[in-house]
């Protein structure tokens, strides 16, 4: 009989399937049950019983109980339901050097579909890099994540990536214009995205390099990916600090409040009252709206990044945390409606047609993010044309400026 050597360094009989581990949950831990079978069936009341089984299904050898983990795991709860399958990912953060890389790969350490990040930075780096990874590493050991963590200088690593996160770039200056900013990034974002076009064409992207509406359309143009693959984080933290700015003058929970920002991350962003809600109430119909500082709020959150940088010297935390939703939200394949920059057709009142992106509210599951149309009342309309019209003129002047 053949033998493998397990987890534990002991010799064990190679099966010819794999391993079904089942750790039936009884409310006050788990208990460890090793056996063959299919994946999980049904075996008994659910959340609101006292068992929910969890199946990992492993190489023979590689036991949970040894501390260990496969490519996949099968999850179901005990209603009879069909199970449904957790794959297993990489991430890879491209800028892994600067602040927003270096927390936003340890706020997507926590997604439990991630089985390895890959941190990528420019030759030069490299021990930089290294102490990263290692000081990674260690806060996993100590959290008790198993997570595989590598740094590379070659692009080419990133091969098999199911999302890659671009950081990337030179930072806004004091006085920069916005158009000399997108046509620096431009020239660093734009080899990044032929590479990764070519080793990874079935990834993800997503942009967070600013002027981010610009250069997440540079990125779809020269990674020749296909839009759906490609979108960038446009106004989804503009919209978070938005519901807690509203969330703090009704005294709410922040999670009673459901709003959005569409249109540029920048000065021509579109708050869309007509779909704010809270607790389920259209914000317009509580009478305390009529007193709320609508232009303050606004004003709060357009400058709400340059306030962070010049008190702290850079936003981190927010945007690291934004980056990692958006990471779960794919490969969790969550079907959540998010505002994202993403490139636009007609969703909006027929407004795009044209090599433009930016944000708007889109479906996201691990086969990308699909602009969804929707439609506003027409002073936000009107808004949007003018924020879609001005992001598209920078772009084609970018786009123009990139193939000289």
């Amino acid at each position: 009989m053949k033998f493998d050597e397990g987890c534990n360094g002991l010799r064990e009989p190679v099966r010819p399937d794999c391993e079904t581990s089942s750790h039936e949950v009884d409310g006050q831990g788990s208990i460890f049950r090793r056996e063959w079978r299919p994946v999980a069936a049904g075996t008994g009341s659910g959340p609101e019983g006292s068992r929910l089984t969890v199946d990992i299904r492993r190489p023979w050898g590689n036991g949970a109980e040894n501390g260990c983990f496969g490519e996949r795991s099968n999850v179901q709860s005990t209603d009879n339901t069909s199970p449904f399958t957790i794959i297993m990912s990489k991430v890879t953060v491209i800028g892994a050097t600067g602040n927003v890389g270096m927390f936003a790969t340890y706020a997507i350490s926590s997604n439990p579909h991630v089985r390895e990040i890959l941190l990528y930075g420019r030759e030069g780096r490299e021990t930089l890099l290294r102490g990263i990874a290692q000081d990674l590493i260690d806060s996993f050991a100590a959290r008790g994540t198993d997570i595989k963590v590598t740094w590379t200088t070659n692009l080419k690593d990133a091969a098999g990536s199911d999302v890659v996160v671009i950081s990337a770039g030179i930072p806004r200056s004091s006085g920069q214009d916005r158009l000399d900013l997108a046509r620096e990034n431009a020239k660093v974002l734009t080899p990044l995205a032929q590479t990764i076009g070519v080793i990874a064409p079935e990834t993800k992207i997503l942009v967070v390099t600013n002027p981010v509406d610009v250069m997440t359309c540079v990125v779809l143009k020269h990674s020749g990916l296909k839009p759906n693959q490609v979108f960038g984080l446009g106004t989804h933290l503009d919209s978070m600090r938005l519901k807690s700015l509203i969330a703090a003058y009704f005294k709410v929970h922040v999670s009673e409040v459901h709003t959005r920002i569409i249109g540029e991350h920048g000065d021509s962003m579109v708050p869309l009252w007509s779909a704010t809600t809270i607790g389920g109430i259209k914000i317009s119909n509580l009478p305390a709206f009529a007193h709320l500082p609508v232009k303050e709020i606004i004003k709060s959150v357009k400058c709400s990044g340059n306030n962070i940088i010049k008190d702290k010297g850079s936003t981190v935390y927010g945007p690291g945390e934004a980056i990692a939703s958006l990471v779960k939200t794919v490969l969790g394949d969550e079907n959540r409606i998010l505002t994202v920059s993403a490139y636009i057709k007609s969703e909006i009142h027929g407004i795009g047609e044209g090599d433009v992106c930016i944000g708007v509210p889109a479906l996201i599951n691990r086969n990308g993010v699909f602009p969804v149309s929707i439609k506003i009342d027409e002073s936000e309309v009107i808004a949007f044309r003018e924020s879609v019209e001005k992001i598209r003129a920078i772009t084609a002047k970018v786009l123009a400026h990139n193939e000289e």
